[in-house]
C-alpha cells in the first residue's frame, strides 16, 4: 500500500511539473520567440561590427607598417595599437557570434581597446585609411557597449546569460 501510495506521489509531482514548467507554461511563446530573436539581433550586431573593425585595423595595421617602413616611425604606435584591437575584436566577435557567456565581459575590453586604437588613429586626421579604421572603431565601441548593455538587462545587471 505504501509502495502504490509513494508511486501515485511520485507521478503526481511529475505531472505537475510538466503542466508547471513544460511547454508554453510561462506565457506567450510567441513572445519568448521575438525577446530570443531580439536578443540573438544584438549579439550579431557585435559580432558583425567586430569583425568589420578587425578587418579595418588588420588593414591600417598594415598601412602603418609600410609607413614605418619609409621611416614615419611616428606610425608605430598606431600600428601596435591596431594590431592589439583587431585580437579584441576577433575574439569579440566570435564570442557574441555563439552567443557566449563570456562575450559581455570580452565585449566590454573590446569597446576600451576600440576607444584607444580610434584615438591613435584618430590623430592622424589626414589619413584617409586611419579615419576609415578610427569610425570602425567608434561604431564597434558602440555595438559592444549596446550589447553588454543588453546582456546585463537580461540578466539583472549580471552579464551572464
Amino acid at each position: 500500500m505504501n509502495r502504490l501510495f509513494a508511486l501515485g506521489a511520485l507521478l503526481a509531482a511529475v505531472v505537475g511539473g510538466v503542466v508547471l514548467f513544460g511547454p508554453g507554461a510561462h506565457g506567450d511563446t510567441k513572445a519568448d520567440d521575438a525577446a530570443a530573436h531580439a536578443h540573438a539581433g544584438h549579439f550579431m550586431a557585435c559580432a558583425k561590427a567586430c569583425a568589420e573593425c578587425m578587418n579595418q585595423c588588420d588593414s591600417c595595421f598594415h598601412h602603418c607598417y609600410r609607413l614605418v617602413q619609409d621611416g614615419k616611425k611616428e606610425h608605430a604606435r598606431t600600428m601596435h595599437t591596431c594590431a592589439d584591437c583587431g585580437e579584441l575584436c576577433a575574439v569579440a566577435s566570435r564570442l557574441s557570434a555563439r552567443q557566449s557567456p563570456m562575450a559581455a565581459a570580452t565585449c566590454e575590453a573590446c569597446a576600451r581597446g576600440c576607444d584607444i586604437c580610434g584615438a591613435e588613429c584618430e590623430k592622424f586626421s589626414s589619413d584617409e585609411h586611419m579615419k576609415q579604421c578610427a569610425k570602425a572603431c567608434r561604431d564597434c565601441a558602440k555595438a559592444c557597449r549596446e550589447m553588454v548593455q543588453h546582456a546585463g538587462h537580461l540578466t539583472g545587471g549580471e552579464n551572464k546569460r
